[in-house]
């Protein structure tokens, strides 16, 4: 009986090797793409293309109405005016924001990096500011007019002790003269209201 389990055992472990390394082989004999295939998908993936362009209609001087609603988006928010100088830098592949404003009556200042992602196909940002200490990172895409672009990211909040709320951000192009970007505290509360507003008009020369 022990004779007849050990030659079990032995049998299906042969079984088992003999699967791993077929699939071992298969996955070596898998061919690699071709230089010039792999230059061609390099290019796609580097290469600044439509999706990059929607972004344009942020380029420029803008002046900018702040509403933050500290107490939450069913009260009344707070309003102040900034400016934000945005271009287009690396070639086209990011636009760069550069903002100042006034928060909590001290002066604010950020610095601000959008584009797409050609490899994962979404749109990609990241926000730094001096008041805090912390990066803010996003991701997401654009809807099929190319003009509402939402993104979602997480956010600690110091002041209660929450780490990784979840945050929507939308901006949406009105036209080629103003666009609004808005912020969604969405664990808080919820996804319907915003607790934060900026509406850009273009900066006449």
């Amino acid at each position: 009986m022990l004779l007849r389990l050990g030659i079990f055992v032995f049998a299906l472990s042969m079984i088992i090797a003999g699967e791993s390394f077929a699939q071992a082989k298969k996955k070596a004999d898998k061919k690699m793409p071709s230089q010039e295939e792999m230059m061609k998908r390099w290019q796609e993936a580097t290469t600044p293309g439509e999706a990059h362009k929607k972004l344009e209609a942020m380029v420029g001087t803008w002046d900018a109405e702040v509403k933050i609603w500290m107490n939450g988006p069913s009260g009344e928010p707070t309003v102040s005016k900034g400016t934000s100088e945005n271009k287009f830098v690396l070639g086209g592949r990011y636009i760069e924001q550069d903002f100042t404003s006034e928060m909590m009556n001290q002066p604010f200042s950020g610095v601000g990096y959008t584009g797409y992602d050609n490899f994962n196909k979404k749109y990609v940002g990241f926000w730094i500011d001096n008041m805090s200490t912390a990066m803010s990172t996003m991701d997401g895409n654009a809807d099929k007019s190319g003009k509402t672009f939402t993104m979602w990211g997480k956010m600690d909040e110091p002041m209660t002790g929450e780490k990784g709320k979840k945050v929507k951000y939308v901006t949406t192009v009105i036209d080629n003269d103003k666009h609004v970007f808005q912020v969604y505290d969405v664990t808080t509360y919820g996804d319907k209201k915003p607790t934060m507003q900026i509406t850009y008009t273009r900066r006449k020369s």
